[in-house]
């Protein structure tokens, strides 16, 4: 049933693209689907299918200032991830994709579009340009689902955020050619503008940025105000530059976010999280927007040579643009076909794309009314296809975290080295660090996985691969450690999958801390000190499987003294039991519990072994 033309007021139609995008990533998590295929959809449902949303009639001439502004701040908050210090060993393949591969991405796109696509030179040119941008609004999504290693995800996301403005530019360039051969001007004046309009804007992305680094690290602007500064800020740079030059604004904004980024602002991490937040909602409305504005009958004019062209682009010139770029990068040949294959397209394409088609038909460039819909059909192809096939071809590489994401524990004890030696022994992923090189000795005595140093620190984040580990534990001997763990990688792990240990002077109003601070405790509100006597004293740590027969009452009845820890159901990750959680077990799910010595014996020796191990005996010291 067709909707009524004038069905929707705006704020109800601004409504339904907000509910429509975050809805579908939501359910995309929930499913462990692409979130990105499922935001496709929603929005072609909701346009041209049913008709209930059409941006073109709810928002006329405020859908392009709107999508663009909206990809300019996506741009940006790409560009605030892109901390050199993060890049490490991928950073010689991060360069040859750019220096390298933009230009002869460039030139496979262009060729590929005129044999394949059957498009004039001059559409070709232009629309081979905005080909080299990937798509960092694609990227961020299937990054988050896929769980990769962290070098092929940094190769990934800095491809495509680097990429994006210089695709733009570089169908800007192509354009101003198009245009000087098409109104017979003088090419080198052309040129020569194109040239000044990206000198203004990186120049005036660095000031900005570098400006505001400044002011915040001088204390210029007060906290409350920095992120409405950054963002005043940030629209108006854009906007001079984009006056300026069209698209030269998606540059400075990027080079703008990745000064800040690297001008190691003590408050920089609370404007990246908000950041984050506002992109989220940025991506999810802008691609509903665009696939709700999707045109059936433009797609028909596309024929049997678009799909030749897509096939082309996917399986020929993003694996040689790639393969040829990191040529003697010194990435692996696993890592290398992995970004070789993984192309998408997604907003800025399909954006830029449809601005061009229809400058070029101004022009009297006929072809040119094709670049949207072949711009399009390559988004939602490329978004399904990788999307879907990201996470097994990585898997498939030995490119992915583990199958089933592990425990990260903080602190080097008694205790903690027989959790993770007991996660160790039934296949469950774990990681010890400690700060402290003596307290993971007995972890390093068993072959262990553990790292020595603060897991706050930047080398950590660096170094470790964090997706094979989805829960925390926060298990030191410093309760107000613990809680600064705790708190600081909450926004990574989740709040529901970070915990700690029983602070030992939580139980009175004077130390009682709010819940925004600190993980979950866990262990029945045991301190550090408790578990460690128990441990002394001969308990172990156990795991048991319930089946059909044996319930969690016959547990329960066979182990009335053992303390419950963690429970793992069938295909799921381990999880942690919060104090006062109550328990409900099925069938093939697994405890993981501790239980007291068996006799005086055994207790007596575990005793005499914790004490040989005990780094405080041993005469450690923290490094």
């Amino acid at each position: 049933m067709a909707i009524p033309p004038e069905a929707l007021h705006p704020v109800t139609a601004f409504a339904l693209v907000g509910v429509l995008g975050v809805g579908a990533q939501l359910i995309a998590w929930r499913l462990r689907m692409p979130a990105i295929v499922l935001m496709l959809v929603a929005g072609v449902v909701a346009g041209p299918v049913t008709g209930l949303l059409d941006p073109a009639r709810e928002f006329g001439a405020l859908r392009e200032p709107m999508i663009a502004m909206a990809v300019a701040i996506i741009l940006f908050e790409g560009g605030l991830t892109l901390n050199v210090k993060s890049l490490q060993d991928a950073a010689k393949g991060v360069r040859r994709l750019v220096i390298v591969g933009a230009p002869l991405g460039w030139l496979l796109s262009a060729l590929t579009l005129h044999y394949a696509a059957g498009l004039g030179w001059e559409t070709a040119a232009v629309f081979g340009g905005i080909m080299i941008v990937t798509g960092p609004t694609v990227i961020a999504p299937l990054l988050r689902s896929a769980r990769l290693s962290r070098r092929p995800a940094q190769i990934l996301q800095w491809e495509a955020i680097v990429n994006d403005p210089i695709g733009a530019l570089a169908a800007v360039l192509a354009f101003e050619v198009v245009s000087v051969v098409r109104a017979s001007q003088d090419m080198a004046h052309a040129i020569g503008e194109t040239a000044l309009g990206i000198v203004v804007a990186v120049v005036a992305g660095f000031l900005a940025g570098a400006g505001l680094a400044w002011a915040f690290r001088r204390g210029r602007v007060p906290e409350y105000m920095k992120v409405p500064v950054l963002f005043a800020l940030l629209l108006a740079v854009f906007a001079f530059c984009d006056a300026l030059l069209h698209e030269s604004g998606l540059l400075a904004v990027t080079v703008m976010g990745i000064v800040i980024a690297n001008a190691g602002l003590p408050s920089f991490e609370e404007m990246r999280r908000f950041k984050e937040h506002a992109t989220i909602l940025l991506v999810s409305g802008v691609f509903i927007l665009l696939a709700a504005g999707l045109d059936f009958g433009e797609l028909s004019a596309l024929n049997w040579r678009a799909a030749i062209f897509v096939g082309v682009i996917m399986l020929v010139a993003r694996p040689v643009t790639v393969l040829v770029s990191l040529i003697g990068s010194g990435v692996p040949w696993r890592e290398r076909a992995l970004v070789a294959f993984t192309g998408p397209r997604g907003v800025v394409l399909v954006a830029v794309a449809g601005l061009f088609g229809e400058r070029l038909v101004s022009l009297g460039v006929e072809d040119g009314a094709l670049v949207g819909p072949l711009a399009f059909a390559l988004v939602a192809v490329t978004v399904v296809v990788h999307g879907f096939a990201l996470r097994p071809m990585a898997r498939a590489l030995g490119l992915t975290g583990a199958e089933t994401p592990g425990l990260l524990i903080v602190g080097g004890s008694r205790f903690t080295t027989a959790l993770a030696a007991c996660l160790k022994e039934n296949d469950i992923p774990v990681l010890l660090a400690d700060p402290n090189h003596g307290k993971l000795r007995a972890a390093r005595r068993q072959g262990l996985p553990n790292y020595y140093g603060d897991i706050l620190a930047e080398a950590a984040e660096h170094r470790l691969d964090l997706v094979s580990y989805a829960t925390l534990f926060a298990a030191t001997d410093n309760d107000a450690y613990n809680t600064l763990v705790a708190t600081d990688l909450a926004h990574h792990f989740g709040r529901d999958a970070v915990f700690q240990l029983a602070r030992s002077k939580d139980n009175t109003t004077r130390h009682a801390l709010p819940a925004t601070l600190g993980g979950k405790p866990v262990v029945q509100d045991l301190t550090h000190d408790q578990l460690e006597t128990k441990l002394y004293e001969g308990w172990h740590f156990h795991f048991s499987r319930l089946t059909e027969e044996f319930t969690m009452e016959d547990w329960r009845a066979e182990n009335p003294a053992s303390l419950l820890v963690g429970a793992q159901r069938p295909g799921q990750i381990l999880r942690l039991l919060h104090t006062g959680e109550n328990l409900k077990g099925v069938p093939d799910m697994r405890l993981i519990h501790i239980a007291p010595a068996q006799d005086a014996a055994e207790a007596r020796q575990n005793s005499q072994e914790a004490r040989k191990d005990d780094p405080k005996d041993a005469g450690t010291s923290a490094v």
